[in-house]
């Protein structure tokens, strides 16, 4: 059975109202998150990452199986802290982060499970382009490619890393080339490239990289561009209570939407794939609608 297998970070979300009173707290990091809505959706789910080897390890790596997704390949650190993530919500329900993390601690020795024909691979944000985990990353994206897996990259870049977007965009380059299918939001356009305007940034830009580009857009919906033109998928209106974690349901409702259609590596050279693909991110929309209107992280379902 097809599978999709996710690397990223692991931290756990303290989230804050606007008027700065703690809500909640969830186990969370933007992959981490993606993949724990595609195992309440029923599909086969598997996470690389790293914790420390605490308490809040503990709570994160038991989330897991709660869900039903393994933690064999979570490396646990001796002796060091798991990461933290304050949350805070605007007026909006958007969030603006602190992050708390002991980066001298990750070791970057992952497990990396078995991976075959037909399966997934996503990762992103900065622990994709993290030059302490660069050489691992980078291994376990090019054992992907080899074994015929499709990468689904999302570029999630914060508005803290704008300041050294070009010396960090050799690495989201190169990125880019290894993955099939890039998405990235209208904000992250702007903190890594500078312009609003999404649409040159494709062209000129990711499209030499990867024909097949998501840009997401908030309440916008969001849009596919391939070299053949664009598609827009709208999002139905809502009163959020809370968008963390909308962008990662995304995520997870497209590729699962993929790997119920059956698209494999060399799907993406047909000429139906773009529609295949557009139809796969109305299921990415519909993930992220119920995300925001609670105050979880990933969709429900089993380990609520």
């Amino acid at each position: 059975m097809a599978k999709i297998i996710g690397i990223g970070e692991t931290v756990l979300d303290i989230i804050f109202d606007d008027n700065n009173q703690p809500l909640s707290a969830r186990p969370g990091g933007s992959v981490f998150n993606a993949m724990v809505s595609v195992a309440r959706s029923g599909h086969a789910a598997e996470m690389i990452s790293e914790t420390g080897s605490d308490h809040v390890g503990d709570i994160i790596c038991k989330f897991l199986r709660d869900n039903g997704i393994s933690d064999t390949c979570v490396k646990r650190n001796s002796g060091a802290a798991s990461h933290l993530a304050l949350a805070f919500l605007d007026s909006e329900k958007k969030a603006n982060y602190q992050f708390y993390k002991n980066y001298a601690a990750q070791q970057i020795d992952f497990l990396t499970p078995d991976m075959a024909e037909g399966d997934f691979l996503l990762f992103g944000s900065f622990f994709a382009i993290n030059r302490r985990l660069r050489p691992n990353v980078l291994h376990v994206l090019e054992t992907a490619r080899q074994a015929g897996a499709l990468l689904f990259y999302d570029v999630n870049f914060r508005p803290n890393h704008s300041t050294d977007a070009a010396v960090l965009w050799p690495l989201i380059e190169e990125n880019m080339r290894l993955a099939h299918i890039v998405k990235g939001s209208d904000e992250d356009i702007l903190n890594m490239l500078g312009t609003t305007d999404w649409r040159q940034a494709y062209a000129d830009t990711i499209r030499p990289l990867c024909p097949y580009f998501i840009c997401t857009r908030g309440k916008d919906g969001a849009t596919l561009l391939t070299p053949d033109g664009e598609t827009d998928i709208p999002a139905p209106h809502i009163t959020p209570i809370s968008t963390i974690g909308a962008g990662d349901s995304f995520n997870a409702g497209t590729l699962c939407g993929l790997i119920d259609a059956g698209v494999t590596v060399a799907s993406t050279t047909q000429r139906d794939f773009a529609p295949t693909l557009a139809q796969a991110m109305q299921n990415g929309i519909a993930f992220a609608t119920e995300v925001c209107q609670s105050l979880d992280n990933y969709i429900g379902g089993r380990g609520c």
